[in-house]
């Protein structure tokens, strides 16, 4: 099976970097094009996926057409490779905003299998989170073939199209969130005199058991903040200071931000 992907850009080398990583794919089962041939054909030379010459010519050999672009140019895209699609290839699209409806007719009278998914950076490591939804015309083979694929970068969940917003917001968008929430420790830490990395190191650490240890139990987390707070101790005091400055709102408002622009671009 061959996989191609039109778009090349950091969620897309993420991926890659992920199934390469699990060897989920051969190096040259992986096709890659996008509109800036420096970048991928030296992407290819390193990492010894397969350049692609154009958008049509992967679309005609990939069994699987992964489209990492921005949205507004996905419809050229489109355009550039309907002649050569069919039933038996499948689309998935991580294009923040553009629904399996506006994909579906952009191809015409075509019935092409199409999920739409949104991942975020982390399964280049292979610990992320990624969305999935698909159209009719996708099989439950094809369907959980695909999923299977994700599956090995994370973990993955099915929600209906009109959730993919707060996903984005929840799962796609926060780990920009988590890494400055575990940059201002690291500065808190060299405040009192840690290094740098030392105090990176801690508070990265911190959070990674922590996140583990939630999806681990069937405590709420707020009833493993109350586990951790003992009564007149430092904790309490440090979760009150940190609400005084407004920090569950402070979230809930960044979180609404970026539902708002997502929103703003379908």
């Amino acid at each position: 099976m061959k996989i191609g992907f039109i778009g090349v850009g950091n969620m897309a080398k993420s991926i890659i970097a992920g199934w390469l990583a699990k060897k989920t794919f051969r190096p040259e089962d992986i096709l890659v094009h996008s509109a800036h041939r420096n970048n991928y054909e030296k992407y290819a030379k390193e990492t010894g996926v397969t350049a692609c010459d154009s958008n049509t010519v992967l679309a005609q050999e990939a069994d699987i057409i992964l489209l990492a672009v921005k949205p507004f140019v996905l419809a050229s895209i489109i355009d550039e490779i309907s002649d050569v699609m069919n039933e038996n290839k499948l689309i998935i699209s991580m294009a923040s905003g553009v629904s399996l409806a506006e994909i579906e007719s952009q191809f015409k009278d075509k019935k092409i299998p199409i999920i739409r998914i949104m991942p975020n950076v982390n399964v280049e490591i292979n610990e992320g989170m990624t969305a999935f939804v698909r159209n009719s015309s996708v099989t439950d083979i094809a369907y959980e073939q695909a999923k299977s694929l994700f599956d090995s970068l994370g973990r993955t969940l099915e929600i209906p199209e009109k959730d993919f917003s707060i996903f984005v917001a929840l799962a796609g968008s926060s780990p920009a969130y988590i890494y400055y929430f575990i940059d201002a420790m690291a500065r808190s830490g060299v405040k009192y005199g840690l290094t740098k990395k030392q105090a990176t190191e801690i508070s990265a650490q911190a959070v990674l058991g922590s996140a583990q240890k939630v999806l681990a139990t069937t405590k709420s987390p707020m009833d493993m903040v109350d586990d951790v707070c003992s009564p007149g101790g430092t904790t309490i005091a440090g979760l009150l200071a940190m609400e005084e400055a407004g920090f569950m709102t402070a979230v809930v408002k960044g979180i609404d931000a970026t539902v708002l622009k997502d929103q703003a671009t379908h």
